[in-house]
């Protein structure tokens, strides 16, 4: 059967997710297989390469699925297109290898997280920019990311509870840029835990604006307990 890589971009403002749940009709995975099933008239089950959570947004999300007949790559995107929502939107579609699996055969990851600092409202990026008014201590910031890196156990910067998977992931990088009056901080690793994006954020934000140290952050993740770190940052402002 032949298999398929698809790459979309979304704005998850509205929807419950990626993942495909109770109420399927809004979810992104949802709306993707809906209107896959229709444009080939058969059922399409579709994997993606992460399972971003409600509210958040995805500049490339990377997903997978088979179809019972070949297709012709460049109409049936086109036809994906046309039918897909407007906050959903499909940029490649092309034949993958047998064995091409988005989500296993994923190595790696970057989720940006974008923070405003100026007390001047930008109606234009509300919907994908978390505002914090005011001086944040980035130097500050850098040193206690510079902590969070490497392969640790991420127990403390997990949302989930009584999980019998492992929370050891590794976080090869974070990335500071700053423009202006936006920071943007670039996470990338070989996978990440439920909401651990950010509670990082949350944290280092916390550490940006002088309610923690940088020092804490071997303390916390030794911990491994989710009330030790700092708050989860709201969904908005996070893109995969």
């Amino acid at each position: 059967m032949p298999n398929y890589r698809l790459t979309l971009c979304y704005e998850g403002t509205r929807y419950r997710g990626w993942q495909k749940q109770g109420n399927a009709e809004n979810t992104i995975q949802g709306k993707l297989e809906a209107a896959l099933s229709r444009l080939l008239s058969e059922p399409i089950e579709v994997s993606g390469c992460g399972r971003t959570d409600a509210g958040v947004h995805a500049r490339e999300q990377v997903c997978s699925f088979r179809s019972q007949t070949p297709l012709d790559c460049a109409e049936t995107l086109q036809a994906l297109r046309r039918v897909l929502p407007e906050d959903i939107g499909a940029i490649a579609l092309i034949e993958a290898e047998p064995r091409f699996h988005a989500r296993l055969s994923c190595q790696s990851k970057t989720y940006c997280y974008r923070i405003r600092t100026s007390e001047i409202p930008d109606v234009f990026t509300r919907r994908f920019v978390l505002p914090c008014p005011g001086s944040l201590d980035v130097n500050a910031m850098r040193a206690a990311a510079a902590q969070l890196t490497g392969e640790r156990d991420f127990a403390a910067f997990c949302s989930l509870k009584n999980s019998k998977k492992s929370t050891v992931r590794k976080l090869w990088r974070i990335d500071f840029q700053e423009a202006g009056d936006e920071l943007r901080l670039y996470y990338t690793g070989d996978g990440f835990l439920y909401n651990m994006v950010r509670s990082l954020t949350g944290t280092l934000l916390e550490v940006g604006l002088h309610r923690r140290e940088a020092a804490d952050m071997p303390l916390i993740l030794s911990s491994r307990d989710r009330a030790k770190a700092g708050f989860t940052a709201p969904a908005l402002g996070l893109s995969l």
